[in-house]
């Protein structure tokens, strides 16, 4: 595929097939995804695959949560754990958790409720030792070192793009990260980045709906004029 194509056309799937992911396709996605760019070239990622029954359904049931949570702040308008929120109106929203937690479990459930059927399920853990955090001294929330790890979680999505396979990136995990190690044997010095879903789309989305160029690009100031090609 295309390059460009590929970048244009791989979107954020949570629907698949019931075709499994052989290992030999799994190991080809990550020998791909592997050559990602990372300070250093230290490569701190670091890849649990989840196969086990039980596992999976432990990673699920601390994953399902915080999804409804997300639901709460999502149905009140505001952006889910966003840094510049008002904690007071995040918390409300956040208990509304109870009510999308009840209408999930009256209906067949989503991507959320069956996370541990999907064909394929990656942990991405981030060495911290490998990370250069330069943002980690300044009045805000940190988020430079990811710089290091999110390029390889994007790898594996076009890798599994080019295979005829899509995916999708959720950090929902990291809201248990303490339980979801412990369940993992994950050492103290490597946090959680994200889990990825892989496996055949049931839908295959071949346009993608994104701002303009010129509406989020300025020229000199961050209020200046946009840039236009």
């Amino acid at each position: 595929m295309d390059l460009i194509e590929a970048m244009r056309t791989t979107p954020a799937t949570r629907e698949f097939t019931d075709r499994e992911i052989d290992d030999a396709t799994l190991f080809g996605i990550l020998d791909d995804a592997r050559f990602a760019p990372s300070g250093g070239n230290r490569q701190g990622w670091r890849v649990v695959v989840l196969k086990d029954p039980v596992i999976r359904r432990t990673i699920r049931d601390l994953y399902l949560p915080g999804w409804y949570e997300y639901l709460g702040q999502v149905s009140e308008g505001i952006t889910p754990f966003g840094v510049l929120n008002d904690r007071s109106v995040e918390a409300a929203a956040r208990a509304k958790a109870a009510e999308f937690r009840e209408a999930a479990a009256s209906g067949p459930g989503g991507f959320a409720e069956h996370l541990d059927e999907v064909p394929a399920l990656l942990l991405v853990l981030a060495d911290l030792s490998a990370l250069a955090t330069v943002d980690r001294d300044l009045d805000r929330y940190s988020f430079a070192g990811g710089a290091s790890i999110y390029p390889f979680v994007w790898n594996l999505l076009l890798a599994a793009h080019e295979r005829g396979l899509g995916g999708v990136i959720t950090t929902m995990p990291v809201l248990n990260e303490p339980q979801v190690k412990e369940v993992l044997k994950v050492p103290d010095h490597v946090a959680i980045a994200a889990l990825v879903a892989l496996g055949e789309p049931t839908t295959v989305i071949t346009k993608l709906r994104r701002t303009p160029v010129q509406e989020f690009t300025t020229v000199d100031f961050f209020q200046g004029d946009a840039f236009r090609g």
